[in-house]
């Protein structure tokens, strides 16, 4: 079981060598304007399972005071990981080369939610992270 996964340019390349575990979309003003988008879809993984195979010197944490973060290319701005207290705890799904494996499982921080997105699908809207999962925002 595992992943590759790397960002937009090629500079950086990543593995998973264990399984993604609980994967959401995120709503949280902090994931949206890192993304752009409307929300940030993550997997966790375990930190010790997560290994940087190209391209180190193209990336940069931004980290909040809070200890939580994200790991992006310095050449063309794509956001590949999230950390936490200095450990990459998750991965961006939309980085990840062909099937991960997994599918978002819910919603999280919706309290956060752009105004002008509505939620349209089945899963569950949570106001934090899912019981049992290992980031938080």
């Amino acid at each position: 079981m595992g992943v590759k996964g790397g960002c937009l340019c090629g500079s950086v390349s990543y593995k998973v060598t264990g399984p993604l575990l609980e994967a959401s979309n995120c709503h949280c003003s902090m994931c949206r304007r890192q993304h752009g988008a409307a929300f940030a879809t993550y997997a966790d993984v375990n930190p010790t399972d997560f290994h940087w195979v190209d391209g180190k010197e193209f990336l940069q944490v931004y980290e909040t005071p809070q200890g939580n973060g994200w790991c992006f290319c310095k050449a063309c701005g794509s956001t590949l990981a999230g950390t936490e207290d200095g450990q990459v705890t998750s991965i961006t799904l939309g980085t990840v080369q062909g099937d991960p494996g997994i599918t978002p499982q819910s919603h999280i921080f919706i309290s956060s939610k752009a105004p002008w997105y509505q939620i349209t699908d089945s899963l569950p809207q949570l106001e934090t992270r899912a019981p049992g999962s290992k980031r938080s925002s």
